[in-house]
């Protein structure tokens, strides 16, 4: 399903609204209609937390007053995002079917709280889910003024319950199909953990099994696919009433319970909430914007579509450590940042702050004040002005040629391994380290999962490449055959999909490819370093030295020529750096993990090698950043002071401001310009 499918031309700019919290107060629904159009919105989600006033006794619906709210939003030209309840349970359905809530890992069930506070696995939960959001999609699946399903809200959690204990036999059952192939891969001969009978399989528990790796991988994969199974079930529900009204999920910052590469062919249009701690002690913006880019393109790549920026906050959170303000103009940043990275929507939790409860700080378009002369409200207007004028973007979507390996099963593997660093492995950081250094070039870049295929990327980049599965060696083998570059580091190819290690040598299916066998791997404490320096002046900074850490390992080439080698310690002199010619491609491994210098410098150069494209190639100031979405190039200030860029080529067109750029120009601090190609 296209995402213009949701009817709606233009960049879509508006909020989490809840109507249900004032509806003794018409004067301010009423004012809320004549703010929102104030701000230049377009579209509101409602419903996510409205199961009670919905239906406050079991199988007693009362959808008069969101029928109302609908049509009037309708009416005004603004459109709704309706939300399933699922979310968070009435009191009524906790009290009287305990079961629904859930079972912790110390296998006590949880009192009635809280939002995501339900079994997934639960048959009455799913089918008094099931039940309510059938009676709202009867009543507005086919209402012309709802656009999108959002399905409950930031699913996750594990329950481990006695129902969610024999769901998970029975995956395994499916999975393994006999106890000896569970043995063999969970290796359960070490320690006498041999099973002999199914119901002898708990889920994993602090005061039970923790040290079974094969186990623990295998619950992380069962717990995504249970929650992702209630998905489906939500998705049907509402689908069977107007098949057509696309459906989404609001995904999480980098979340670790749900592999959410799998929710590609599961719903219709993603969506994430995003929530950076802008202003940062200890950091920089920059920085943070990285962290941020990042998980924009993550989104953007689960279908290669645009997404939808569903949540984020137009002034503060009230939940994080501290409620940073945005300073001026961030907002107008860190919103384009995302329409930059493929968003076609800026949404913001929420429309008007709670007058209680435990969101009522939480920033809000509008605050108790309920006026909208105050900062935030111009802001907010003023990007929606912006995003009116910007509706050919939603025709578009960024274009990649070199991709990321972020691999959520992976992911999971590596931070339960044991060794060699139990301080931390830092998968997620790795990685960002390389996006980072071609983030900074204007690169852009798609991120794929050990099942997406491959063949058509010029660079393939895989950090710490730990656990291989659905035979993405041999997708990497067949990709440098072909001509393609890869590149992988340290720890990689180490165990197969049951975290059962390899024989034979390192790195798996790959030793060929690279030339060379990893052999040891030393583990370096927080705050010990050793340094590498290049061996050939065709390759980074001859003469220069570049500090290293964490890790690094020790290898052996066979065809692969070393281009940097160890400064200090036994290993002095091996490699640390290698390439390694393979058919019509080449292949790269970094042995060590460096400093952020070391990646700017082997990026620029490999994307010049690659002949990679890259938009504006010219020098520009630290901290301003380009982003390429088909034709349209963001430049981005992330310095909280001003910069002078050069006069750029007029071979471009700026488009949504009149600022000369044929001559040297000023970007304020966080200003956002677009230029045409």
């Amino acid at each position: 399903m296209e995402f213009n499918e949701l009817r709606v031309a233009d960049l879509l700019h508006g909020a989490d609204y809840n109507p249900e919290q004032w509806l003794d107060r018409p004067d301010i629904l009423a004012k809320d209609i004549e703010l929102m159009k104030e701000a230049h919105c377009n579209v509101v989600s409602i419903g996510m937390f409205s199961w009670s006033m919905l239906e406050p006794e079991e199988g007693v619906y009362q959808f008069e007053w969101l029928e109302s709210v609908i049509n009037n939003l309708f009416d005004h030209g603004i459109y709704t995002i309706l939300s399933t309840p699922s979310g968070a349970r009435p009191p009524w359905l906790a009290q009287k079917y305990p079961e629904v809530l859930r079972v912790e890992k110390n296998r006590v069930r949880n009192l009635f709280g809280l939002r995501h506070n339900h079994c997934y696995t639960s048959p009455i939960y799913r089918d008094k889910v099931a039940q309510i959001n059938g009676e709202l999609a009867k009543r507005f699946a086919n209402h012309p003024g709802v656009i999108l399903w959002h399905l409950s809200n930031e699913y996750g959690g594990e329950c481990h319950c006695p129902l969610c204990q024999e769901a998970f036999r029975q995956w395994l059952k499916d999975k393994y199909q006999t106890l000896d192939a569970l043995n063999q891969a969970w290796w359960t001969t070490f320690w006498s953990h041999r099973y002999t009978s199914w119901d002898q399989i708990e889920s994993p528990a602090l005061h039970g099994e923790m040290m079974l790796h094969g186990l623990n991988l295998d619950w992380y994969r069962f717990v995504s696919h249970q929650t992702l199974d209630f998905v489906k079930w939500e998705k049907e529900s509402v689908k069977s009433y107007n098949p057509h009204l696309p459906v989404t999920i609001n995904m999480m910052y980098y979340f670790y319970g749900i592999n959410y590469f799998d929710t590609k062919d599961l719903i219709d249009v993603v969506s994430w909430d995003s929530y950076p701690v802008w202003h940062k002690a200890g950091t920089t913006d920059l920085d943070i914007g990285c962290d941020t880019a990042m998980m924009h393109d993550l989104m953007r790549s689960i279908k290669n579509k645009p997404f939808l920026l569903m949540e984020s906050t137009p002034s503060m959170t009230n939940w994080q450590n501290v409620a940073k303000l945005k300073k001026p103009g961030m907002h107008m940043l860190s919103s384009m940042q995302a329409i930059a990275h493929g968003s076609n929507s800026v949404q913001y939790f929420q429309w008007r702050k709670s007058r209680g409860a435990s969101e009522k700080f939480h920033g809000a378009v509008i605050d108790h004040y309920g006026k909208s002369d105050t900062r935030v409200f111009r802001e907010v207007s003023e990007l929606g002005i912006r995003l009116e004028q910007l509706s050919p973007l939603t025709k578009t979507c960024n274009q990649a040629q070199v991709a990321i390996l972020f691999d959520w099963e992976n992911r999971w593997a590596i931070d339960d391994m044991q060794g060699p660093r139990n301080i931390g492995m830092h998968y997620k950081e790795t990685v960002q380290q390389h996006y980072k250094a071609l983030w900074k070039l204007g690169t852009s870049i798609d991120f794929i999962d050990m099942n997406s295929d491959i063949s058509s990327y010029q660079i393939v980049i895989a950090p710490m490449m730990y656990l291989l599965r659905n035979n993405f060696e041999q997708k990497l083998k067949a990709f440098v055959e072909a001509g393609g570059t890869l590149v992988t580091t340290y720890w990689s190819g180490i165990v197969n999909e049951t975290d059962l290690c390899y024989l034979e040598g390192t790195p798996h299916g790959l030793m060929d490819v690279l030339g060379l066998r990893s052999e040891e791997i030393d583990g370096l404490f927080d705050g010990e370093t050793n340094s590498a320096s290049p061996t050939t002046s065709s390759w980074l900074t001859k003469d220069k030295t570049y500090t290293c850490s964490q890790l690094c390992d020790l290898i052996i080439p066979s065809t692969a020529q070393t281009l940097m080698t160890y400064n200090e310690d036994f290993y002095q002199n091996k490699p640390a750096l290698t390439v390694n010619s393979f058919k019509e491609g080449h292949a790269y491994y970094i042995a060590t993990r460096f400093e952020d210098d070391f990646y700017d410098e082997f990026y620029t150069q490999l994307l010049k090698e690659t002949k990679i494209y890259r938009p504006l190639d010219i020098p520009l100031p630290e901290g301003v950043i380009v982003t390429y979405r088909d034709g349209y190039l963001f430049l981005q200030n992330f310095n909280h002071h001003e910069v002078t860029l050069s006069a750029l080529p007029t071979t471009y067109q700026l488009i949504d401001s009149n600022q000369d750029i044929y001559h040297d120009f000023i970007l304020q601090p966080f200003e956002v310009i677009i230029i045409h190609e």
